[in-house]
This record gives C-alpha cells, structure tokens and sequence, in this order.
C-alpha cells in the first residue's frame, strides 16, 4: 500500500537527536537482519511511485517501494533496472536495493546501482530533509552527494525517496551453456572481455559456462552461433543467480559451511572447493569450512576482498567516518556500522 510517512520519520528522527537515542533502521527484512543495537524505525512502509517517465527513461519512487512493483510497473513499457537488484523472495524495496547497493548479474555490462541512481531525497541525523541530485542525467555540479547514499546501507540518513534512471528490455536474450573446466571458463570470459558482443552476464557453477547474451535479435542470434554449447531463452537461471537462490546459496544444505562474496581481479585462479564465478570472473560465491583468515589471505593474493555473504560491511574508513560526521553527526542511525567513538 502506498504511503507517506515522511513527516512521521522526521519527527521519530528528531525526538531520538533530542533524546540522545539511536536508531535501527528496519526494512522489508529481505537483506541481512540488522543487529538491534538501537532502538528500531521501520523504514519500509514509506511506500509508492511518485513519478514515471517511459519517454525519459526515468522513474522516482519512496524508498520502502517493493522492487516487484517497480519490476512490474517497468514491464508494462518493456523497461527495467538495469542493475538487476536482488528480489529476494519479492520481500526488496527499491531504498533497500539502494542502501546496499547490491548490483544482480549484469553488472560489468549495464552498470551498478550507483550508475543509475540520479537523484535522492533523505533525512539526515539532524531530522533535516535532504534532496541532491535530481531526474535527468546530467543534473550534478560539484560532489555527487546522492550516489554517495549508494552501499551505505542507511548509515548516512534515511532515503525517502531515490530517482533511477530505467533502460528498455532487450528485444531478444539466449542463454548458452558450455560444458567446460574452470580454467577455461577463465579464459573464454577473459577473451570475450576484449571485444565488442552482446554479453550481458557469465555465470561458471563448477560444471559448465553459462553466458547471456542480450540485444537486438539478429546480433544476439549471430553471438549465439559462434558462442555455441546449449542455448535456451529461459531466463530462471539469471533470475536465480540475481535472487540468491542457487544451491550454493542454501546454507541449510552446505553442512554449515559458510559462504563468502569475494570481488577479485577476473583472472585469478580459483579457490579450492565449492565457487561460483559470476561478473566475468570478477566475483566468486566460495563455500568453505577455511577460517577467515585463510579466506582472505586467497581474496588478498587475487587482489581483491572478501565479505561474509549477506554481511553488512563495517565502514571504518577515514572518508567514511567523515562522511558519518557530516550527515549524522549524532551517530543516530544503524551504530552497529561504525564505531561512534572513533568518529
């Protein structure tokens, strides 16, 4: 249902700046349950569309409003997000995709959530309403201050409303499958990485290639024929992989094993055990029993990072800290993402 519940949230802001209390954000719950280090606001029924643009490619919604009702308004246009955010059993709202800045398969090829974000409107830790950017493409003098809420993960304030910038549904999408190993997986990816094709993701699950190719049907037919291996215009895969509903996924069924999110060069060799390789090789899923340390130490040696899967990240950069300074100088929002005494 949609509301606005803008002024509701200011007030419930301003009363925990007077009253020194800090506050949990609370979604729709599909992401990473926050730790309740604070007292709880729940963001997710600030709900509903304010503006869609078909003919500019533009729309502005509040920040509790469920990415399937966006999905859904965009597919009435043959439009969609094109960084592909996480549904998450339909439970994700278009702040929460923001907020994490979780970016679905295609992201090397049709860009991050923070490419398509042109504008936001927040709360601040002071109770203020806040508006950067705006609904063109081209709206940004100096410091882009809305993207900066992008992977922030309500850290910063609370996004009331977040403008994005849509892209039209391909008029045609194959999927090929190559039976191949993971070295060669590796190398294609790294080949097809060099020149121009209609290649919207890659996905390796340890058994074969996956590769989608999107666009206008006579390049993507032409791609499928020299790309070769099994071809399907089924899309569950993709829908699988950008919900986190593939078997590597399933901790129920891993043994206890836990999963790791690892962005690291693409042609670094790939760890022992159970990964899926997704990005051209740019992010591996790893499920391992190997202690943090050893995980890293691998993330380390490919240059890259490692993340516990579904873990909200600990912002302890000096810019981060300063950035918390700014918008929240009272510490007010989700404490259990940065150290207040260190700020």
């Amino acid at each position: 249902m949609s509301e606005d519940r803008a002024a509701q949230l200011i007030d419930a802001v301003r009363s925990a700046a007077a009253d020194g209390r800090q506050l949990t954000l609370l979604g729709a719950g599909s992401k990473a349950p926050a730790a309740n280090h604070g007292n709880a606001l729940a963001v997710a029924e600030h709900a509903g569309v304010l503006d869609y643009r078909p003919e500019e490619l533009v729309l502005t919604a509040r920040g509790g409003t469920p990415l399937a009702d966006v999905q859904a308004l965009l597919g009435q246009h043959r439009q969609q997000l094109p960084f592909e955010p996480p549904m998450i059993g339909g439970r994700g709202t278009l702040g929460g995709a923001v907020a994490t800045g979780w970016s679905g398969p295609g992201r090397p090829w049709r860009g991050a959530v923070r490419d398509a974000v042109l504008g936001v409107e927040m709360i601040n830790g002071l109770g203020e309403r806040l508006v950067f950017g705006g609904q063109v493409m081209k709206n940004v003098a100096g410091y882009d201050l809305s993207r900066l809420q992008t992977g922030a993960w309500g850290s910063l304030g609370i996004l009331l409303s977040i403008s994005v910038r849509v892209s039209p549904q391909p008029e045609r999408e194959y999927t090929c499958r190559l039976a191949c190993g993971a070295a060669e997986a590796l190398a294609w990816m790294r080949q097809w990485a060099r020149r121009f094709s209609p290649i919207s993701a890659t996905c390796f699950d340890g058994g074969a290639l996956n590769v989608r190719l999107s666009g206008m049907a006579e390049s993507v037919e032409a791609a499928a024929s020299r790309v070769g291996g099994e071809q399907s215009p089924d899309p569950s895969l993709w829908q699988a992989l950008r919900d986190r509903e593939l078997p590597i996924f399933e901790t129920a069924a891993q043994g206890g094993a836990a999963l790791w999110q690892i962005h690291c060069a693409p042609a670094a060799k790939l760890p022992t055990g159970p990964c899926l390789v997704e990005w051209g090789g740019a992010r591996r899923w790893w499920r391992t029993d190997e202690p943090p340390s050893a995980v890293r130490a691998y993330a380390a040696e490919a240059d890259g990072a490692a993340l516990p899967a579904g873990v909200a990240p600990s912002f302890q950069t000096p810019l981060m800290r300063r950035l918390k300074r700014a918008f929240d100088p009272q510490a007010l929002f989700n404490p259990h993402l940065i150290d207040a005494d260190a700020l």
